[in-house]
């Protein structure tokens, strides 16, 4: 019985209490029957025996609603806004009028969360003066960093990049996506690379030329250093153009990740998400088309905003008014766009062998899907996650979610594919140390729960 929700165990309550009088009714009828000794009554006792069990069951599942809709359902969300409080720092309000017939618990549990909110914030205070200093001297180490004229990739023994600067996302981005935690050999040819690798230990060198072809077939040449700890390694080549803007995109943490051969089984926070959403001509899978397609990744639990994808696609046929009124595309912005067949080519590319995310991902799965393609990828769906986090009764739009996760869509961004991506990866971020608090820590875990609200299949949007 642990295992089920709060909802619906209240609800097996009162279906035994209801199925119980209704047993002990007829038992008392069936004894009286006997005792009375007269045939002639029985159809006498059985009416008495329907009407009254029709009557309790009429009266448990009265009783149950009320109790569902003023006791069951004000904890469900009380316990939901805790944990959100708790594990993603949002500071939503509690709806007290909502757990009005709760007594004090409503007050008690805001009282309670205000206290831990502001001793976390002295603790957080506290931290932050004495980690100022060493956020200005990383400010600095990053600005010098960005300004060495090389194009630098930086991996880790297994070959998955842990940093690249602007330049390198130039070089890379003629090759193949850009993306954190993907693999040097998507860009640079493999072979070469462990094979100077291989060279430089063997000689026991830890930095040396290099010239390396690019899956395009360009040629670059540098330098590769490895670390003294053999824990990675570091490309330099020459950049394609030494004066463009240098950012640094990384994550040192993935250094600490431990590969799964197995995706089922990695923790949530060691997998890398695309986030994607599609806007299109229509609510039809079979018969209307994508117009534009955006998706953000996220690695370590962090969106990556330099990683992007944002593409207007030609649907091959007009755009209705109606759907250009809710989401601003027009048959002039995509007549030179790229049909969808290209656009989904190239953003398989960008997806690798990342999990999928969506806000009602059957839906946009279905465009992706058509025509004979496939994704293989494993897929969640937000409105699942949402259900575990805020229970089934909640709304579980994009709006909604959004609302009580503290994110905001900026206007211009709402329904358009980009936008609504970075909502619901914000959204997602958010959700996912609830999750983990929860003791949802893998995939596999993850995907279990997940289905136990299947039946949550269409939201609006």
């Amino acid at each position: 019985m642990s295992h089920l929700s709060l909802r619906l165990r209240i609800f097996l309550f009162f279906g035994l209490i209801g199925l119980g009088s209704i047993a002990v009714v007829l038992a008392a009828l069936l004894l009286g029957y006997r005792q009375l000794g007269s045939p002639d009554a029985l159809s006498s006792f059985v009416t008495v025996g329907i009407v009254a069990a029709f009557g309790i069951l009429a009266l448990a599942t009265f009783v149950w609603r009320l109790f569902d809709e003023n006791v069951s359902k004000p904890i469900e969300s009380l316990a939901a806004q805790l944990r959100v409080r708790a594990e993603s720092g949002v500071e939503t309000e509690f709806d007290e009028k909502a757990a009005r017939y709760l007594g004090d618990l409503a007050p008690a549990a805001c009282a309670t969360s205000n206290k831990l909110r502001k001793a976390a914030q002295a603790t957080a205070e506290t931290v932050a003066l004495k980690t100022e200093r060493l956020e200005r001297q990383r400010a600095q180490l990053l600005r010098i960093l960005s300004d060495i004229p090389v194009a630098v990739i930086v991996a880790t023994q297994d070959d998955q990049i842990v940093l690249y600067d602007g330049q390198a996302a130039d070089l890379m981005e003629n090759e193949a996506p850009a993306r954190l935690n993907g693999s040097v050999c998507d860009y640079l040819d493999k072979g070469t690379l462990h094979a100077t690798l291989v060279r430089m230990k063997d000689q026991d060198h830890r930095r040396g030329p290099i010239t390396i072809k690019g899956k395009s077939g360009a040629i670059y040449s540098g330098h590769i250093r490895i670390f003294d700890d053999d824990n990675g390694y570091m490309v330099m080549l020459e950049p394609l153009d030494p004066d463009a803007a240098r950012p640094l995109v990384y994550d040192f943490d993935l250094f600490n990740q431990t590969p799964r051969a197995d995706i089922r089984e990695a923790a949530l926070r060691d997998l890398t998400f695309v986030v994607f959403d599609s806007e299109t001509t229509g609510l039809d899978p079979q018969s209307d088309a994508v117009v534009q397609l955006g998706a953000v990744r996220i690695v370590n639990r962090r969106i990556i905003t330099a990683e992007t994808f944002d593409v207007l696609v030609n649907p091959g046929r007009p755009i209705p008014a109606q759907s250009t009124r809710v989401h601003g595309i027009d048959d002039t912005m995509v007549a030179h766009a790229s049909d969808f067949a290209a656009v989904r080519k190239s953003f398989q590319t960008y997806v690798g062998d990342a999990v999928l995310i969506a806000h009602n991902a059957p839906f946009d799965m279905a465009f992706l899907n058509r025509d004979g393609a496939a994704f293989h990828n494993p897929v969640m769906d937000t409105v699942h996650l949402s259900a575990i986090v805020f229970g089934g009764s909640a709304v579980h739009t994009l709006d909604a979610l959004c609302e009580r996760l503290d994110v905001d869509i900026p206007d211009h961004m709402r329904h358009t594919a980009l936008g609504d991506a970075m909502a619901t990866a914000k959204v997602f971020v958010a959700m996912l140390p609830i999750l983990e608090a929860r003791g949802l820590l893998t995939f596999r875990q993850l995907q279990a729960e997940a289905t136990k609200h299947s039946r949550i299949l269409k939201v609006e949007t």
